[in-house]
């Protein structure tokens, strides 16, 4: 018995046994990398190892498997990773049965508050992508920071996804032009960060991985990977250090009120998480400001990767 599969291009870079697991049900780890071994399962007429990445248009033979115990699925879909083509204000990156995602303008908030005249959640309230249902609120993005944001169209998609962020699950990524030229090309900052609560004194650890993606004495552009989710964490670590985010009016230097710029140079570059082994990829290319301060003062991001 044989059985023959073209791969599809949404598949690019995949394990083949992940792959395996998602084409047959029940199909346990250690019968698939048998299955290899004994070469009745070949990529393109080759044997391979379970770690073996596939691409779109390759050619998957499963030759005399037992079939009984599992079922074949037809017509899966994978779904695919999703990356920003243009930078438009709050445009969508995707829109799925379950959660939308775009590029968050610099300016608007999140959700409604005492001093938010207008907030994504309300807007689109009465778009026709929640003609059905409501938008949920997943996570924290500040109202002057642009870039990735989620929105979920179900109460059970915002609990599984408020779930992995708060899990730590959903990795993300930040972009930054901060003053001056950072010491060290890479590292971590892990401190303390205080805040108040109704007259409370609060303290909490924050953790944040960071990258030089270039610098020169005027201006640092980096790459942040915040560990933990503390409100106005990188703004907040990179005040402590001495070098704010350039339009930052919160957390700044007394000296740099000169010149300073309309918007802050913060911005949600990209999100990455997995549900039921399937991973997304969102990213939001950079608005006109920020590429526009970059040239200013004379930064690369060619490698940003």
């Amino acid at each position: 018995m044989k059985k023959s599969y073209i791969v599809d291009s949404t598949c690019n870079g995949m394990r083949i046994d992940r792959w395996l697991r998602h084409i047959i049900e029940n199909f346990p780890q250690g019968l698939i990398e048998k299955n290899l071994r004994e070469g009745k399962i070949k990529l393109n007429k080759k044997k391979v190892k379970s770690s073996c990445r596939i691409k779109a248009n390759d050619k998957i033979d499963l030759f005399d498997i037992n079939f009984k115990k599992t079922i074949i699925k037809k017509n899966i879909k994978f779904h695919p990773s999703k990356e920003i083509i243009k930078s438009n204000e709050n445009q969508i990156i995707d829109n799925n049965e379950d959660f939308i995602v775009i590029n968050k303008s610099s300016g608007i908030s999140v959700q409604g508050g005492t001093k938010s005249k207008k907030n994504l959640v309300d807007i689109f309230a009465k778009s026709e992508i929640f003609s059905n249902t409501k938008p949920y609120s997943v996570h924290r993005l500040d109202k002057d920071t642009s870039g990735v944001f989620i929105i979920a169209k179900k109460r059970e998609s915002a609990q599984l996804l408020t779930s992995l962020f708060r899990l730590r699950k959903v990795h993300k990524t930040y972009l930054a032009i901060c003053h001056g030229e950072l010491d060290k090309n890479y590292g971590e900052w892990n401190n303390d960060l205080i805040r108040y609560e109704n007259g409370k004194k609060i303290i909490e650890k924050a953790i944040t991985q960071f990258k030089v993606i270039d610098k020169n004495s005027e201006a640092s552009l980096i790459k942040l990977k915040p560990i933990t989710g503390r409100k106005h964490q990188l703004r907040k670590q990179l005040y402590a250090i001495g070098q704010p985010i350039f339009g930052d009016t919160k957390y700044r230097l007394l000296n740099s009120t000169r010149g300073i710029n309309k918007n802050l140079m913060l911005h949600s570059y990209e999100i990455k998480f997995m549900i039921n082994d399937i991973k997304y990829t969102y990213k939001a290319l950079l608005p006109d400001y920020f590429k526009k301060l970059i040239k200013s003062k004379r930064l690369s991001f060619l490698n940003l990767k």
